[in-house]
């Protein structure tokens, strides 16, 4: 008789401790959530998060900018003072995406030099007030400013923010390019 009891007692442990290792995970996920104990406060971008910048479409420039694509990112970025240097930081981070280069349209905002590959040109009409602080911005297909950066910020935070937000909102399959 003992030996049967001994059996069932054992068989009851197994099940319990089955029942245990699917149940455990939940138990302290739950407790995570609740008292907020090992979960980060967020990933946190290098740039300010969603200036107080308006749309694209309504800064003053002199021509309208124009993307090679209807889901293209904008890199936008002043270029007032040593603009060949600028110019080549931001042409070295658009070809560090490797594929995902043409997904990003970059816009020159001032300077006298040539375009380089992949740049459009544009003048500001009037040097807006909020332009004073950031001087360059990273604008969503839908002309939103996502992200502002202040003069001379690293190029490693940018392209790393870039490429965060172009595999958080991926190219629709049936996009067709310009």
């Amino acid at each position: 008789m003992t030996l049967r009891i001994a059996h069932a007692d054992r068989q009851r442990l197994k099940l319990l401790a089955l029942i245990g290792l699917f149940v455990a995970p939940l138990i302290i996920a739950w407790s995570m959530i609740e008292w907020r104990v090992g979960i980060p406060a967020e990933r946190v971008a290098h740039g300010r998060l969603m200036p107080a910048v308006p749309n694209l479409q309504t800064w003053p420039l002199a021509a309208p900018v124009s993307t090679r694509g209807t889901f293209d990112w904008v890199l936008a970025y002043d270029c007032n003072v040593d603009c060949p240097a600028v110019a080549d930081r931001w042409w070295r981070l658009h070809r560090a995406l490797g594929r995902e280069a043409p997904r990003l349209t970059r816009v020159r905002l001032g300077g006298q030099a040539d375009a380089l590959p992949g740049e459009v040109r544009n003048q500001w009409r009037v040097r807006p007030a909020w332009s004073r602080e950031e001087a360059l911005w990273l604008i969503d297909p839908d002309g939103r400013v996502v992200l502002g950066y202040r003069p001379h910020h690293a190029a490693e935070d940018v392209l790393e923010d870039l490429r965060h937000l172009l595999k958080m909102n991926p190219q629709p399959a049936l996009a067709i390019r310009e």
